[in-house]
């Protein structure tokens, strides 16, 4: 045997030996695998909602928030355009209750009607102005409407899968329901309160200037917009009501980075990072408000006002709360870390998925598996003798391979996993049936074993080649345009092909060749 035949054999064999280094720790118990060296392999497959149990929970996206929102803003854009204008008007709220789908005003001079079209059609193109007399109406169009409720779904959906990932899990199913409700599943929690409150707070940011000429309050306010510019928001530990001015200094989505740590007397708090437009402006702001007050608010409360003893140039900050734990500052950092909901989220359907099912669907697989190895082995073993033992190593090196590959890729096996695992068994001889063929049809024209064989694999590759090529196209396409558990089925169908492809090419040809050339020179080879 020359060098190159040594060097292929070598690398064959290091790759089997490592796909059994990689595959063992998911027979391993995690007892025995915490015991062992850290530069053991202990990466593991994950198991799926539908093996191991977790939580699913149906959110609904609060659209009526959304609409309240995108008033505001505009209300806020159609105050500054009208004065700029010149144009008197009245009853242009603040802040516009929710459930409120127009928003409405007075012009105190009628006759200027005519100039609120031109005035205000910079102010935003997807709404609609209608004028009856003095009152003016501002609503969402309705293509406007469909377009920003779809982007505020998709953004949430993004969002939760930050959230969900950044918490440890693997392979949350996240998909739209309907036109405002987003499905979560998660295999392996057992909590759904927790992620229920982890993924359902909308965790907005901002930081704005405490109103100093209003008083605090013990209990709540009459109304919430007391002042013009200015309302009362709670206190998060319920010590009572702080006016905050309405305009925010910086928002939250200009965060890079947040982080749970301890401050110098070991309690918990957020640390927090600007990016480099979000430090020029709390900068600015901090250098001109110096001994006044500013307000840290977070989904409508105030976690805490401090007194801004000199400007903050760093664009770095911290936040710090007398209730803070680790669990609720490590939540905290990562909802700021994923960013804020565009919408809250309510939780419309929740369950608990146990892990009973679970077992009884692993137990079936892996009987359904290992059946289809036995039978696949035996008929190779019946048809193709020797060749056909041969073809059955390859199998079980083929579910090896394909282990060790899921549990590099840290992979989530769903019940579609199991079948895939099981189809490839089925699928990993195919190769294997065309070679033993080849091989069977060089022999009756008269060839010698040898030359036999080596005719059968170089032959039979460009039909192996073929045939695996056509498949995975077809596992590309449910990958790229299926989602959930059929991408997983496609992910170990696409594993086991080139799995299938490696060992019944190079390892049942080495082993062939070692069988061969170790004195078992045949002058006849029985099929």
């Amino acid at each position: 045997m020359n060098s190159a035949g040594k060097f292929r054999n070598y690398i064959v064999g290091g790759v089997c030996l490592l796909g059994m280094l990689l595959a063992v720790p998911n027979i391993l118990p995690i007892s025995f695998l915490n015991k062992l060296p850290s530069w053991f392999p202990k990466d593991t497959i994950y198991l799926g909602l539908d093996l191991s149990g977790g939580s699913h929970l149906l959110m609904e996206v609060d659209l009526d928030y959304a609409d309240q929102e995108r008033l505001s803003q505009v209300a806020q854009e159609v105050r500054q355009t009208l004065r700029k204008s010149g144009i008197g008007f009245s009853g242009l709220p603040y802040t516009v209750k929710l459930g409120d789908k127009a928003l409405k005003f007075r012009l105190e001079d009628p006759t200027q009607a005519a100039q609120i079209h031109s005035v205000l059609s910079g102010v935003d193109h997807d709404f609609s102005v209608s004028i009856n007399g003095e009152n003016v109406e501002i609503t969402h169009t309705d293509a406007a409407k469909q377009v920003m409720y779809r982007e505020i779904v998709d953004k949430s959906i993004e969002i939760i899968r930050r959230r969900i990932d950044a918490s440890g899990t693997r392979e949350p199913v996240i998909t739209r329901q309907g036109a405002g409700r987003i499905l979560v599943q998660i295999p392996g929690v057992q909590d759904p309160a927790r992620v229920k409150a982890l993924i359902g707070r909308t965790a907005k940011l901002t930081f704005r200037l405490v109103e100093a000429s209003a008083p605090e309050l013990s209990s709540r306010p009459t109304t919430s917009v007391v002042g013009a510019g200015y309302q009362y928001l709670p206190h998060t530990d319920g010590s009572g009501y702080i006016a905050i001015k309405n305009q925010a200094m910086v928002g939250g989505d200009m965060l890079t980075d947040a982080r749970q740590e301890y401050d110098e007397f070991n309690r918990s708090q957020v640390s927090f990072k600007f990016n480099n437009i979000g430090a020029k402006r709390f900068a600015k702001v901090t250098r001109e408000n110096v001994g006044k007050r500013f307000a840290i608010v977070l989904d409508g409360k105030v976690i805490s006002a401090p007194v801004i003893q000199e400007a903050i140039t760093g664009g770095a900050g911290r936040i710090t709360s007398s209730h803070f734990s680790v669990q609720e500052a490590s939540d905290l950092a990562l909802l700021l870390r994923a960013g804020a909901l565009p919408a809250p989220l309510k939780a419309v359907e929740e369950r608990i998925v146990g892990p009973g099912l679970g077992s009884d669907s692993i137990k079936a697989g892996t009987v359904a598996t290992i059946i289809a190895i036995v039978f696949v082995a035996l008929f190779m073993m019946l048809v193709y003798g020797w060749f056909g033992v041969i073809a059955s190593i390859a199998v079980v090196f083929n579910i090896v391979l394909l282990i060790a590959a899921l549990s590099c890729l840290q992979a989530t096996l769903t019940l579609p996993g199991i079948a895939g695992i099981a189809l490839t068994v089925g699928m990993a001889v195919d190769a294997n049936v065309l070679i033993n063929e080849r091989i069977r049809e060089e022999l009756r024209g008269g060839a010698k074993p040898r030359q036999a064989v080596e005719a059968g694999y170089q032959r039979a590759f460009s039909s192996i080649l073929d045939s695996n090529l056509t498949t995975l196209f077809g596992t590309a396409c449910l990958y790229v345009f299926g989602s959930g558990s059929i991408r997983g089925f496609a992910v170990t169908l696409s594993l086991g092909i080139l799995a299938s492809m490696f060992t019944a090419i190079t390892l049942t040809r080495l082993i062939v060749d070692h069988w061969y050339l170790k004195g078992n020179r045949p002058r006849n080879i029985a099929f």
